[in-house]
């Protein structure tokens, strides 16, 4: 692909300054206490700037949780067709998230200040869930395409699609509210193995 001109390399560090901005304020001030105005004046530009390219706090803050998702689904689409369709999903998930965590700079610190403000606001934790299940439709696809079915007739696609995006997290959430300390990418690595193994657990 082309390199990209001037201008979208400058619209691109303005963004990516947007959010780190307010990753650090949210992280060190709270995110309901943590004002546009500020973000905007960590980042050097006007409010107005801030709205060009987010269209508000919580948009910005879950900016990284947006960016992960496509890069987790793009992953997903680049496996060999013949990967099964959660063992493909369990894949992608665990080696981007394992990448971020190992990662240098800025992406790893991204990561952690994410961790860090989805386990701080409740808030925050069910925009992510509900910014999921707004791309439940788009994962389905992709999900029938790798199954050879059509998910407007087969409910498979979708209720794959749910667990994959929300029913893990949720799981991963509540399982570091109970005080259970590992890695992301371990945790999650764990939920797609037990969901693999099946649910319907027998009566003690």
């Amino acid at each position: 692909m082309p390199e990209p001109g001037l201008r979208e390399r400058k619209k691109h560090r303005t963004r990516e300054m947007l959010i780190d901005a307010a990753q650090e304020l949210f992280c060190a001030n709270g995110f309901e206490a943590t004002t546009v105005d500020e973000i905007a004046a960590a980042a050097d530009v006007s409010p107005r700037t801030f709205f060009r390219y987010f269209t508000s706090k919580e948009d910005v803050a879950l900016a990284f949780a947006d960016e992960q998702i496509t890069a987790m689904l793009d992953r997903f689409a680049a496996q060999p067709a013949d990967t099964p369709v959660l063992t493909g999903l369990r894949q992608a998930a665990v080696e981007l998230v394992r990448a971020s965590e190992a990662a240098a700079g800025s992406a790893r610190a991204r990561h952690q200040r994410m961790r860090q403000l989805v386990s701080a606001s409740p808030a925050l934790a069910a925009a992510r869930t509900e910014r999921g299940v707004a791309r439940l439709d788009e994962v389905a696809r992709l999900v029938g395409a790798r199954m050879g079915v059509d998910p407007a007739v087969d409910p498979r696609p979708h209720l794959v699609a749910s667990v994959a995006l929300c029913a893990v997290q949720t799981t991963i959430t509540a399982w570091r509210a109970a005080g259970r300390d590992a890695p992301d990418s371990e945790l999650i690595g764990q939920a797609f193995d037990l969901l693999s193994a099946g649910l319907d657990y027998s009566a003690a």
